[in-house]
């Protein structure tokens, strides 16, 4: 009975000081960890993010903006660019205008332009590329962003119609990561299509900070006189140069020519746009105005249809 008690004592010690010693074994490599953890350096920077399936085909892929010198991003923003930012939140973006939101310390005496260079990535619509290739060919652009007065992107902002094929996804990360972002500063954003049909609303998706707007059907309330340049909209086709010369032989105006007017397009039977391109009929004369549009525009044109469609349709067909 005695040989028992001793038995069951001294398994009852070796229970006793295996779970102590296993319990301060985990309990002290526990804390060795997280003290590992909380002074490791780390060394990743915000080019080494992975980036998901609408930037590369392999959504596991990295990619670097640039490997140039002057563009290693580092995870640290210097304090110069985290006070342009701060900045740049203080001066709400209708009050933006030359005086407030540009640095003219960056323009010398000769004008000077930067394009950032190319992501493999995401590349450029053909528009795009022509806006991009007539500043690369023009005496005013640099290859060096310290001499530069203006900055321009090469993600394509042409289409923020989120429906469009040429439409780049997570434009708000991206343009953090730009090094010469600055919050917009001396930056011109080129937009000819925003929002998504029939509302099409002015956002672009990411925020603009003090970036000049060179956008096409730019609201009056959204332009900012003095600042803000309105472009005309242009045909992907459009050349980026001329070809012969013109054919005009007098300053006479108006010309002689048989047309003093003339637009072939869609007009809207609903939503943004309809109320101005449905009033055009009234102009057309079907001599030196001549205005043919058409109803046939999205899925829906049927159900809101009136009764010069059928006509207009078919002039327009013609």
């Amino acid at each position: 009975m005695q040989a028992k008690k001793r038995y069951l004592l001294l398994m009852s010690c070796c229970a006793f000081l295996s779970v102590g010693y296993f319990g301060y074994y985990h309990w002290k490599s526990s804390r060795e960890d997280s003290l590992f953890k909380k002074n490791l350096v780390s060394f990743m920077c915000d080019s080494d993010i992975f980036q998901d399936e609408d930037i590369s085909a392999n959504p596991r892929a990295r990619t670097r903006i640039s490997s140039a010198p002057d563009f290693q991003i580092h995870s640290k923003r210097s304090d110069r660019n985290t006070k342009a930012l701060e900045n740049s939140a203080d001066i709400p973006f209708s009050e933006c205008r030359m005086e407030n939101c540009f640095d003219f310390t960056r323009c010398g005496k000769n004008f000077k332009v930067y394009v950032y260079p190319m992501d493999e990535n995401v590349p450029p619509s053909s528009s795009y590329l022509k806006v991009l290739n007539v500043i690369r060919e023009s005496k005013y652009y640099t290859t060096d962003p310290s001499q530069a007065c203006v900055f321009v992107l090469s993600l394509d902002t042409l289409d923020r119609d989120n429906l469009s094929k040429d439409y780049i996804r997570n434009m708000p990360l991206r343009i953090q990561r730009l090094p010469l972002w600055n919050g917009g500063q001396n930056h011109i954003i080129f937009n000819l299509y925003s929002g998504t049909w029939p509302d099409y609303n002015e956002d672009l998706g990411f925020n603009v900070g003090k970036a000049i707007l060179a956008k096409a059907s730019i609201a009056t309330e959204n332009f900012r006189p003095d600042f803000d340049i309105s472009l005309p909209l242009f045909h992907k086709t459009h050349p980026t140069k001329g070809g012969e010369d013109g054919t005009v032989e007098t300053l006479k105006f108006p010309g002689s020519k048989k047309y003093l007017l003339a637009f072939k397009g869609k007009r809207y039977v609903y939503g943004i746009g309809s109320e101005a391109r449905n009033s055009l009929y009234h102009l057309h004369n079907g001599k030196d105005i001549v205005l043919v549009t058409t109803c046939k525009h999205g899925g829906s044109w049927k159900e809101h249809q009136d009764e010069r469609c059928d006509h207009d349709n078919d002039e327009y067909d013609r």
